[in-house]
């Protein structure tokens, strides 16, 4: 199993105003006052931007075997489409080149949710089937330059967060709270720019390039592991993913879907359907929640099992401790929709670090949280169910979306004001780990 950490671009990157990139959604958004704690943004975010190198170097020191990162669109195609920006796509080939040269090997992210906020204003984002089919032309471009060396890349990071967050809830940028029918076809809409992105790759990249998607699915697990609770969890876990990942691992929607939103459901295409569900290399899960069912004689054949209001969780509601949700998620991915290869895309904790007398960062919490994740990850392995790769969220403390730079993700530390670099008492850990192979 490959051993990596992750990030995004608009999380780490800053300098968004160099080199001709455009703004984004993200920018956007942030420019409004009570979107974003404390008025935070990612214009200077962790300065990977200017610092690349360092930072390299600095996943090397940790022993990382594998890199993921995102392009960010604007700085590619600063208008959306049109011509593409050379000086954009000059950063990333630098960056891969220095991953290579150091034994890394780059994992890249087609749409890490900052798409360029002309792509908003000229088609309503996510509202436009034009938006999917531009992502795919974006996609294809990058793939083309960069392939040679990237052999393995995601198409898209969580529909979920950039299509319902952004589209039905309004909590992530663009911030829009749509009706039911509307943010239905923006989830939809991202479905289908995963199709879009795929096709595109799969005819502009060499052959050997592995290519799928990232998303934050509702795993369900077991309340405890007898046979009707394995049962009534894998019912659950197919029943609340029924508009991204079920859509895409079978190319269609189940009709329980379909009768259930009625007049709401989405419109679409059996063309379109055959991109969505067009076979990927690998499934990227990013798993955070813990979520359990349990069997019931009811019509679902399960019932939802809430998580009490004390049930340990680190710095954020939604990073809670539960050592069997990797082990589900591999678990249901390869029973419920027949994966063979499986990626941990992100799994991480937020955690409150305190630097100590001594400058350094003791975070025994998040060193908790990754050795029983791993342990997890084992039982995974030795059951031969077909994890892959893990990557560890984040390789550094950034930009975390609304909750701006109050909460800190990395196993390295960044001090926000010098941009200095600390290794964490849980990236030592994870650098044995990775150098044992083993959980320590």
């Amino acid at each position: 199993m490959k051993w990596g950490a992750a990030t995004a671009s608009y999380q780490i990157e800053g300098s968004l105003d160099v080199n001709d990139r455009s703004p984004c959604v993200w920018d956007e958004f942030c420019s409004r006052p009570g979107n974003v704690l404390n008025g935070d943004s990612g214009i200077y975010a962790c300065d990977h931007f200017n610092r690349m190198e360092e930072d390299v170097k600095l996943m090397a020191d940790l022993g990382l075997k594998a890199y993921r990162f995102s392009v960010a669109w604007p700085r590619i195609f600063p208008d959306g489409d049109g011509s593409p920006n050379p000086k954009g796509l000059d950063f990333y080939n630098k960056l891969v080149d220095l991953l290579l040269e150091h034994g890394i090997e780059p994992w890249m992210t087609m749409y890490h949710w900052d798409m360029p906020q002309v792509m908003q204003e000229r088609y309503k984002g996510w509202q436009s089937k034009e938006t999917a089919k531009i992502l795919g032309d974006y996609s294809g471009y990058v793939a083309k330059h960069m392939c040679d060396r990237v052999k393995n890349v995601f198409t898209t990071n969580e529909i979920y967060c950039f299509a319902d967050y952004s589209y039905r809830q309004g909590v992530h940028a663009p911030g829009l709270i749509l009706p039911r029918k509307d943010a239905n076809q923006a989830i939809y809409n991202g479905c289908l720019g995963h199709g879009y992105a795929l096709k595109a790759i799969r005819e502009n990249a060499p052959s050997d390039v592995k290519v799928g998607y990232a998303e934050n699915t509702f795993i369900y697990q077991p309340i405890f592991e007898l046979p009707e609770h394995i049962e009534a969890s894998r019912k659950a876990t197919k029943a609340a993913n029924y508009e991204i990942t079920d859509l895409i691992a079978n190319g269609h929607y189940d009709p329980a879907y379909l009768e259930q939103e009625g007049e709401y459901a989405p419109e679409f295409t059996d063309d379109e359907l055959k991109l969505i569900g067009a076979p990927v290399d690998f499934a990227g899960l990013n798993i955070y929640d813990v979520l359990y069912a349990e069997a019931a004689d009811n019509e679902q054949g399960y019932r939802v099992v809430d998580t009490t209001p004390d049930y340990p969780h680190l710095d954020v509601p939604f990073v809670k401790v539960g050592p069997q949700k990797i082990y589900w998620g591999v678990r249901h991915y390869k029973e419920l929709w027949g994966y063979d290869s499986v990626v941990i895309s992100e799994s991480g904790s937020a955690c409150n670090d305190v630097i100590n007398k001594n400058g350094e960062i003791r975070d025994t919490d998040r060193t908790m949280y990754l050795r029983s994740t791993f342990m997890d990850a084992h039982r995974c392995v030795s059951e031969d169910y077909p994890l892959d790769a893990f990557f560890v969220w984040s390789l550094m403390d950034n930009f975390e979306w609304t909750y701006g730079y109050s909460k800190r993700f990395g196993i390295v530390y960044v001090d926000y004001n010098t941009q200095k670099r600390t290794v964490k008492l849980s990236g030592e850990y994870y650098k044995e780990v990775i150098k044992a192979n083993t959980v320590l």
